[in-house]
């Protein structure tokens, strides 16, 4: 055998080695395997990826009536659907989203409180950030009456009964909420010598307000100044 014979020999069985070491750990092909996935189909034909696959979930989409419904989920709390105040509060709502009745109504009684409490002061700085410019000028000026006169108030005050909206109006980006309050008070006028001049430093005096409020739905400022203010009598 010459030595190119040799050579050839050596290569075939070499070939047949590695053919038979390869079977041994690629297996047979039984006709079960998976087909091969199609790198060019679509990855929505593809079928759902793994939850690895990416890092966005998808949410599912939420109903719009349902979105509605949840929206005015708070004012069908704090009124009857259908009534007209029931109306007029989702009216609110769609100018400014942020809106809450009852949230509305407990800053209302806060504000009322201050108001009042820094009217009896003279606390013009506290009144001069609740107030409207209108509003401020009337209660600046009956401070500065009292000054003139050298009198003073002293007053308690002890607390909201009822305090509840009775109308709301939204014109353009403006609203306006009126709100009924009723409270209880200690109030008294001293002229200079200590004289009492005005109401009653012992008894609790009821008093019943209607107070609005107003502010614009596309201000940054979420705060509401009193705007207008009468007694209301039962």
């Amino acid at each position: 055998m010459g030595s190119n014979d040799f050579i050839t020999l050596f290569f075939l069985v070499a070939a047949v080695l590695i053919f038979l070491q390869l079977r041994s750990v690629l297996g047979r092909r039984t006709g079960n395997e998976k087909p091969p996935r199609d790198l060019y189909t679509p990855r929505d034909a593809a079928g759902p990826e793994t939850p690895d696959a990416g890092k966005v979930v998808t949410l599912p989409r939420r109903d719009v009536a349902v979105e509605e419904e949840d929206r005015f989920a708070a004012i069908d709390a704090f009124a009857p659907a259908g009534t007209p105040l029931n109306n007029s509060l989702r009216e609110m709502n769609k100018a400014d989203a942020s809106f809450n009745p009852k949230e509305f109504v407990n800053g209302a009684r806060m504000a009322y409180e201050m108001i009042v409490m820094a009217f009896a002061d003279g606390d013009r700085k506290t009144l001069k950030n609740l107030l409207s410019r209108e509003v401020y000028d009337g209660f600046d000026a009956a401070i500065a009456d009292r000054e003139a006169k050298g009198e003073k108030v002293k007053s308690t005050f002890v607390g909201i009964e009822k305090a509840e909206i009775k109308n709301v109006e939204v014109k353009g980006s403006e609203a306006q909420i009126t709100v009924r309050i009723l409270s209880q008070l200690i109030s008294a006028t001293y002229d200079k010598d200590d004289k009492l001049v005005d109401g009653d430093a012992e008894n609790v005096a009821e008093v019943n307000d209607l107070w609005t409020f107003a502010r614009d739905t596309r201000s940054r400022d979420p705060n509401w100044k009193l705007v207008a203010t009468e007694s209301e009598h039962e």
